[in-house]
C-alpha cells in the first residue's frame, strides 16, 4: 500500500472563526491572517493506493462547485478543481476511484465529488465508479440539518449520494467496502457523527488517522483550541484528548486536511502534559504506511 496527500482547492477564512475563544494576539503568531483577517487552509485529502485491494480516497476537499459570487464568499482561492489535477499528478483519475470515506458532508469536506460549476448546469457527481461511506449518525444530521449548521451542507448533494446507489451508511468500527483495513473513531463534538479514519498498522500500531474536524491542523492539536464551527467545544476537548492519548500510545500519526504547511505528523506530549506534534511532513509522495 502507498500513500499521497493530495492537494485540493484552498480557502481563506476568518481567523477568529477558526480559533473559537482564542485571542488574535496568540493565533495570528501561528498563522498570520492577510488585510481581510483571513488565515489560509488546505483542503488536503489522503489517497490510499492498495488498501484493501483499492484505491481509496479519504474526502474530496471543497472542489469548485460553487458559482463565482459563493466561491468569493468563502475565500476559494482557485476556480478549478484542483483535486482532479492533484489526482492526475498522483496517477489516478477520479474514475478509478473504487471507495471515497467521507469524515461528514460540510461543503469544504465533500465538495469535491462534485463536478466544477457549470451556468444553468445542475450539481453532479464525479467518482463515478466510487462507493461513498458516510457515518450513520451524521447521514441523519446530512439529511435534516439543524439552523445552525444548515449552510454548511450542500442542499443536493445527500439526494445524489442517495441515487447513486453507492453510498454506505457505517455504523459501527469497520464498514463492507474497506473491513479491518481500517478502523473509523466517532466524535460528535464538531458535527454528529464525524468520522474519523485510522489506516491500521501491523498489530494496531504505527498507523495513520485522517483527523478531519475534530483536529484541522497543528494549532489545534492543544487541547484548549476549538473552532467557532464546533457545535459542542467542551465535548469536543474531552473528544480530543482521549483520541490523541490513543494516537500516542500506539504510534499513529495524524493527517491534517486543513493545515496548510503540514500533511502529517506523529504526537507527542511535554512535560507539562500539553500534547504537540513532532516528524511533521509537508506531503506524502507514494510512501508505504510505516515511513
Amino acid at each position: 500500500m502507498r500513500l499521497w496527500s493530495i492537494m485540493g482547492n484552498s480557502q481563506r477564512l476568518d481567523g477568529g472563526a477558526m480559533f473559537g475563544n482564542v485571542p488574535r494576539a496568540m493565533w495570528e503568531r501561528w498563522i498570520a491572517p492577510d488585510e481581510q483577517h483571513r488565515i489560509p487552509l488546505a483542503c488536503r485529502a489522503l489517497l490510499a493506493r492498495g488498501l484493501a485491494g483499492k484505491t481509496v480516497l479519504f474526502e474530496t476537499g471543497i472542489g469548485a462547485f460553487f458559482e463565482p459570487k459563493l466561491r468569493e464568499r468563502f475565500g476559494v482561492v482557485e476556480p478549478r478543481h484542483v483535486l482532479l489535477d492533484s489526482l492526475a499528478e498522483a496517477g489516478v483519475s477520479h474514475e478509478e476511484v473504487d471507495v471515497v470515506v467521507l469524515s461528514h458532508l460540510h461543503f469544504d469536506h465533500a465538495g469535491g465529488l462534485l463536478a466544477p460549476w457549470q451556468e444553468g448546469q445542475p450539481p453532479r457527481l464525479l467518482f463515478p465508479n466510487a462507493h461513498f461511506l458516510v457515518g450513520a449518525a451524521h447521514w441523519a444530521r446530512a439529511r435534516q440539518p439543524h439552523p445552525r449548521d444548515r449552510a454548511s451542507f450542500i442542499p443536493e448533494l445527500a439526494g445524489l449520494l442517495e441515487a447513486s446507489g453507492r453510498l454506505e451508511v457505517v455504523d459501527g468500527p469497520h464498514s463492507e467496502a474497506l473491513g479491518e483495513a481500517v478502523r473509523f473513531h466517532v466524535s460528535d463534538g464538531h458535527t454528529p457523527g464525524l468520522l474519523l479514519a485510522e489506516i491500521v498498522g501491523e498489530g494496531g500500531r504505527g498507523g495513520l488517522v485522517f483527523c478531519a474536524d475534530l483536529i484541522p491542523g497543528r494549532p489545534w492539536v492543544h487541547l484548549p483550541v476549538t473552532m467557532g464551527y464546533d457545535r459542542a467545544p467542551e465535548l469536543l476537548i474531552d473528544e480530543k484528548r482521549r483520541f490523541l492519548e490513543d494516537m500516542l500510545a500506539r504510534d499513529v500519526r495524524l493527517f491534517f486536511t486543513h493545515d496548510h504547511g503540514c500533511a502529517a505528523a506523529r504526537v507527542r506530549r511535554d512535560e507539562n502534559g500539553r500534547f504537540g506534534t513532532t516528524d511533521e511532513r509537508p506531503a506524502l509522495l507514494g510512501e508505504p504506511l510505516a515511513a
